[in-house]
Formats: C-alpha cells, structure tokens, sequence
C-alpha cells in the first residue's frame, strides 16, 4: 500500500475559518472535490473529535482530520488545507493549528498503514512550518514525499489560494 495521492484539488492554501469545526470542513470539502468522499464524511470527522476530544492534533501545529472506514469513502485520500490564522483544536500542548491533513480510508488496515507513512514524514519537525507557508500544491507534494497528479514528484499545476477557494 502506498500513500495516497494529493490532487491539486485535495490542497487548499490560506484558508480562512474562525474555528477548528470550519478547518475541518475545509478538509473534507478537499476529500469531496478530489472524488474520495462524500460530504457526511467531513461531518463524521467532526464528530469524532466531538465525542473523543482533539487527540487528532498529533503535533505543534498539525491535525489529522479522519473518521473510521464508511459507506461514504469512496476511496482513499489525502488533502492538505493550511490556515491563514491558526485556530485552536482544545489539544493542552499542539494548539493552536495551522495545517489540517484530512485522511480517508476504505478499510482499517490502509488507515493504519497511511498514518504511519504520515507519521514518517513528521519526524522533521520543520515540515509543518515549511508546509504552513507552501505557495504551491507542488510545495505540498514534495514536502509530504508524494507523487504529483501525472505520478511524478511535484507535478502539476499550483493549488487554490484560500482567498480564491472562499471568494
């Protein structure tokens, strides 16, 4: 298994929203318009950090949107949505958040395998600032490891300001 891919229409730069519920949204709009989810999957990833608190802030910076497996994955997928001002998830030491990853998988053991591979990447603590101020889904792309939407590192068109996604 490998990670999944980052669409250009899975990464939403500058971002503005007033609360973590509104970050969140933006990430599952990204799965959404990246064909890898339905809309009532962002409302379950919602829901999961209302009923279990802000564990998904797994970092300084840094949340992992996600919810379990469900009808309403319709594949595995990947969006990045950075924050024009940083909003606060209720985590006592990662707040306030600037990136939101959101995660969608079809069975358990690709969320296991995907969170890992995630989780690598974090290890340099730099990534999540160097991200937070990409310019570009290629920025995001070669950050993260990941192959552009024509398989090759970096490829692609830049991504959606947030000035221009919320216009």
């Amino acid at each position: 298994m490998t990670t999944p891919s980052l669409p250009d229409s899975a990464v939403l730069l500058g971002a503005r929203v007033d609360d973590w519920r509104q970050a969140v949204r933006e990430s599952g709009r990204a799965l959404t318009r990246a064909g890898a989810t339905r809309d009532e999957y962002t409302e379950r990833m919602i829901g999961v950090i209302e009923e279990f608190g802000a564990y998904v802030v797994i970092a300084p910076g840094l949340a992992l949107a996600h919810a379990r497996p469900g009808p309403d994955v319709l594949h595995e997928g990947l969006s990045v949505v950075t924050l024009a001002t940083p909003v606060e998830f209720g985590h006592p030491h990662n707040d306030p958040v600037c990136v939101v990853i959101g995660l969608a998988v079809a069975n358990a053991e690709e969320h296991v395998a995907s969170v890992a591979r995630l989780a690598n990447v974090f290890n340099d603590e730099q990534v999540i600032t160097r991200i937070a101020a990409a310019s570009s889904a290629d920025e995001v792309r070669t950050l993260l490891g990941l192959a552009g939407p024509g398989g090759e590192l970096g490829d692609g068109p830049t991504a959606e300001t947030g000035t221009e996604a919320n216009a």
